[in-house]
């Protein structure tokens, strides 16, 4: 048997130049059982739709059980309002939240990259005539005589207790002042 208007209109559906009813005819022909092995590979692209619409229809009982899960008696109308909606209000901290957190991993790789940048850097000869001493023969002593020196530390010790006591002092005071206002 010869197929050659298929394959014409084939040609002709491949190039999107076929009518609807030459589409119906394709449906019809690739819908027999008996197809040339040729034509066979097309057959699940014609034949897929129709199956599709018979096995996807809806049942006669699917308004009755959309009403049920709805909450609807039957016959009866579903309420127009009365329905509560939950509204979630989205605040301008909350919507800026995503940026804050970019922002902060930008600040966080920022720091470690020049931290690990200044620290495998090498010192040049201005930077450590302007950096720390750490030669103890290069300090001086502030007394010579150290019974001296014991003595401003015991003064400076003394001043430390006394404002400390100072402030105990004026809080008692302020706070019962207070008080005598309440009453």
């Amino acid at each position: 048997m010869d197929y050659k208007y298929i394959e014409q209109l084939l040609d002709r559906y491949w190039a999107c130049e076929t009518s609807e009813e030459e589409e119906r005819i394709l449906k019809a022909f690739f819908s027999q059982k008996d197809v040339p092995a040729a034509l066979a590979r097309y057959r699940a692209l014609f034949v897929y739709e129709t199956e599709q619409c018979a096995a996807s229809t809806l049942g006669d009982d699917f308004d009755r059980r959309v009403m049920e899960a709805a909450g609807v008696a039957d016959g009866a109308e579903a309420p127009a309002a009365g329905r509560v909606v939950s509204v979630h209000h989205i605040t301008l901290g909350r919507r800026l939240r995503p940026l804050w957190r970019a922002a902060a991993a930008v600040a966080i790789v920022t720091l470690l990259g020049t931290a690990a940048q200044h620290s495998f850097m090498q010192p040049s000869a201005t930077d450590q005539a302007a950096g720390w001493d750490y030669n103890q023969s290069a300090y001086k002593d502030s007394y010579q005589d150290p019974q001296k020196a014991y003595e401003a530390s015991m003064r400076t010790l003394e001043m430390f207790k006394e404002g400390a006591q100072t402030a105990v002092n004026d809080s008692a005071t302020h706070n019962a002042a207070d008080r005598a206002a309440k009453n």
